[in-house]
């Protein structure tokens, strides 16, 4: 069944059929129609590129989800050389508490999750508050892919290659008021769809923060897929932020709105256990957590019996990027 945006007059696919075969046929038919509507001319244009971005990306699409190509980043940064974790390690070990805490429940369990329609609704300290249909998200700037680093607080570690681009594209557009020093990030918390929303491993919704500059620098992504492709929902569909600089669970999955604050927001691991996860949360190889060592992870893929583990990069490597932004600070202090 199609129904009708209110807000956009986009045309969006909705199925009662949850299956994950329903949830693909769902997303294609979803970039069909629109590729044929007011979006038409953006994704259109990365359809028709979708042979030559498979020759100058990185990694060929793995052929699961609808695709959605990005051009070659030029950013400082923004693009590692390094192996890049496979698809199916990426998308079958995840963190995301909502369908379960073990590694292999979200893979399981997110198929739950609608996707469509989907809307993020920015407030706060702005000039231009709205809410944004995920298809005006889709058009507010071209797709870059973006090859990071991933490095999770318990200490091990993929490369994946992102699509989406800078969240400052759309900060920008909203028009930020002097005082918004923070920015929020909440996700969606739906117990019908989210099956372990609403236990007590955390304070739901998931929320998380980074301030302004933090907001602002351009390696701080706004993801729409990863591998040429849409996202899978286990790794935060449609729509999470990316922070490649920070611990994982500060780039927050599945967002629903966007909040600009004066205060410094509250998040959820902050809230659960403040002495061990701080609000920057900085990947930072000479401050251990509590109960283990960041000085080394071991990289998902190249985990076998002899295999060595590696020695975590300060900021996680990209201490050139957005070590300017700590100056000055105690990092321990302020982790």
């Amino acid at each position: 069944m199609l129904i009708k945006s209110s807000n956009t007059g986009f045309i969006h696919p909705v199925s009662s059929d949850i299956t994950p075969q329903a949830i693909y046929e769902q997303r294609r038919e979803w970039l069909r129609v629109m590729a044929g509507g007011v979006a038409g001319a953006a994704l259109a244009g990365w359809a028709g590129r979708d042979a030559l971005a498979q020759t100058s990306a990185a990694v060929a699409r793995p052929g699961k989800l609808a695709a959605l190509p990005g051009g070659r980043s030029n950013l400082p940064g923004a693009v590692t050389m390094e192996k890049l974790t496979d698809y199916k390690d990426a998308s079958t070990y995840n963190n995301f508490y909502e369908f379960g805490t073990d590694k292999s429940d979200p893979a399981r369990n997110a198929h739950t999750l609608k996707v469509s329609p989907w809307t993020v609704e920015v407030e706060g300290a702005v000039r231009k508050p709205g809410k944004y249909a995920l298809e005006d998200l889709l058009k507010i700037s071209a797709m870059e892919e973006r090859i990071y680093r991933l490095r999770c607080v318990e200490g091990w570690s993929m490369v994946i290659p992102w699509v989406g681009y800078s969240l400052s594209e759309l900060i920008k557009r909203v028009e930020p008021l002097g005082n918004a020093r923070f920015v929020a990030f909440v996700t969606l918390a739906d117990p019908k769809t989210m099956p372990y929303v609403g236990s007590r491993v955390l304070d739901w919704p998931y929320v998380e923060g980074l301030r302004m500059d933090e907001a602002m620098n351009p390696l701080t992504l706004l993801a729409f897929g990863m591998y040429g492709e849409v996202l899978p929902n286990q790794n935060g569909a449609p729509v999470r932020l990316v922070v490649p600089w920070k611990y994982g669970f500060k780039s927050a999955k599945s967002l629903v709105k966007i909040r600009f604050t004066e205060k410094e927001p509250a998040t959820a691991w902050n809230k659960a256990a403040a002495q061990e996860y701080g609000f920057y949360s900085n990947v930072n190889p000479n401050v251990d957590h509590p109960r283990w060592s960041q000085a080394t992870e071991r990289r998902i893929g190249e985990d076998g019996l002899f295999a060595k583990k590696r020695k975590t990069l300060m900021f996680n490597g990209y201490e050139a990027q957005v070590g300017q932004m700590y100056a000055g600070m105690d990092l321990k202090k302020n982790y």
